[in-house]
């Protein structure tokens, strides 16, 4: 099976309108910023997209807000994003705040097809709207549903022909896990090899999970918020 496609707007061909992806990258650290590219060239619309934040206004997801592409977040926090508080205090914007931890661990379940789990998270607060509590040793839990998605885009430090991933650093939270729960995942990589020159002791996510996978290019790898100290 050949996996490899040549560059973003190939490996995301069958992305269509009211599609629902998963995009890694922890702020904007390790985010498939030529998938992003490539998405708001498609021009699909009425996507839901489950990502740690929306990026800011005018790089990573918040260039699919800012063309109105996106119909419903499912993030930790607004972050760093003014559009994407605009359009959520504006009801312009489907938002699901979900408690960082949760998140990831709705996404980690998915990957291991376990449909729900119990968090004390939320409990007591407006996250608990809805949701079936239950009292296991006489602290209250709430059920939480995997999170499943179409789509699962993720960006890699260096990966080969048969999709095995290797990250780096921070840029593992959360990719890892949405590369093994999209029905469909597709990786960019920074470096793609041949099979054998990865040290399998390395890996994080196998080539089994991986579906398609290209080189990017022209990585801006930009700081989401820089902060300096005087010296004294």
């Amino acid at each position: 099976m050949n996996k490899v496609f040549h560059d973003a707007a190939a490996a995301l061909f069958d992305i269509r309108d009211h599609a629902t992806l998963m995009l890694g990258g922890f702020g904007l650290c390790g985010i498939p910023e030529n998938a992003i590219h490539a998405l708001v060239q498609k021009g699909v619309k009425g996507l839901t997209c489950i990502s740690n934040n929306a990026g800011v206004d005018d790089f990573g997801l918040g260039l699919l807000l800012q063309t109105r592409q996106i119909k419903k977040m499912l993030a930790s926090y607004v972050g760093e994003n003014a559009e994407f508080e605009r359009q959520l205090l504006s009801g312009e914007l489907e938002v699901e705040l979900i408690p960082q931890g949760t998140l990831a661990t709705r996404i980690q379940m998915a990957g291991m097809g376990i449909p729900a789990f119990f968090t004390p998270a939320g409990y007591g607060t407006e996250v608990a709207e809805g949701k079936e509590v239950r009292a296991f040793n006489g602290k209250h839990y709430l059920m939480e549903l995997a999170l499943q998605a179409d789509f699962a885009i993720v960006k890699a430090w260096k990966g080969d022909t048969m999709g095995n991933l290797v990250f780096r650093q921070t840029t593992r939270n959360f990719s890892t896990a949405m590369a093994r729960a999209g029905q469909v995942t597709i990786a960019e990589v920074e470096e793609l090899v041949q099979p054998g020159e990865l040290d399998p002791n390395h890996i994080h996510v196998p080539g089994i999970y991986v579906h398609r996978i290209f080189k990017g290019a022209a990585y801006e790898k930009r700081i989401e918020k820089r902060t300096v100290a005087m010296a004294q």
